[in-house]
């Protein structure tokens, strides 16, 4: 059976391929700099962009874009103190889902589309679509390339580039545009709901199994890549959901480097 005899699935692959390589890099440094609570919380207010969206009439990734973007700064902001993050997280978890059931019941959308904004669906995206995701994910990487020094430094020697020099508070506004960027379209495969699990599973496999920043980063892309392949494969197959397997396939990976890692230490 050739799977990409479907233009469908033409999509489907092009678009997981240049979202898990964006958010296999991105999340290795997400899990770096400590802030896998705010991956979660992006989601919730992707969640709500994408509701305004569809009440707006526009397409769902511009206003996860819209939402994200502008949100991502200060909750970022709020969320420094570890003393306060927790109550910042669900006041503005609380308010973002409140606001994208408010934008979906005021467009009259159906459980369906609310459905497929939560728990993405890839198989539907269309070729106009994967252009899109495709220069967003090429924007962030290209912005990745030229700031991988200082992101790096920063993200794992804070204090260091402190001393250095290094204005933390602008690195910190940058990397929080690119997950910002990172969120919305890596949504698009697995939803705005569960979004948080390409960007923290395939780097904390990462964390476990590399030694070094290159090394984490290509095991973490390899991950990610090998769970979205499998999963729209399977999906294919079965008719299953395709963020079922890739979530399956990435935890099963995760517990594997887990175990291993407690085996050699």
């Amino acid at each position: 059976m050739n799977l990409f005899a479907y233009a469908f699935m033409q999509n489907a692959f092009m678009a997981s391929t240049f979202i898990a390589i964006t958010t296999g890099i991105v999340g290795v440094f997400v899990v770096a700099r400590n802030m896998s609570f705010l991956a979660h919380t992006l989601s919730e207010v992707g969640f709500a962009g994408a509701a305004f969206a569809v009440f707006a009439g526009l397409r769902p990734l511009d206003g996860m874009l819209l939402f994200t973007a502008i949100s991502s700064i200060s909750v970022g902001r709020m969320s420094v103190q570890a003393s306060r993050r927790e109550a910042s997280i669900s006041a503005v978890s609380s308010l973002f889902i409140g606001l994208g059931i408010l934008f979906l019941s005021l467009s009259s959308a159906n459980a369906s589309y609310a459905t497929t904004i939560l728990f993405g669906s890839i198989i539907g995206i269309s070729r106009s679509d994967v252009w899109q995701l495709v220069v967003l994910a090429a924007g962030v990487l290209f912005t990745l390339y030229f700031g991988y020094r200082r992101l790096a430094f920063d993200s794992f020697d804070s204090v260091g580039s402190t001393a250095q020099g290094l204005k933390s508070k602008y690195i910190s506004i940058y990397f929080l545009l690119i997950l910002a960027v990172s969120v919305s379209i890596g949504a698009q495969i697995v939803g705005s709901l569960l979004v948080f699990i390409l960007l923290t599973l395939p780097p904390n496999v990462a964390k476990y199994l590399g030694r070094t920043l290159p090394q984490m980063i290509v095991i973490s892309v390899i991950t990610a890549l090998i769970g979205v392949w499998s999963g729209l494969y399977l999906g294919f197959l079965t008719n299953w959901p395709v963020t079922f397997f890739i979530a399956a396939i990435e935890f099963i990976f995760y517990f594997l480097a887990l175990w291993y890692h407690h085996q050699t230490n």
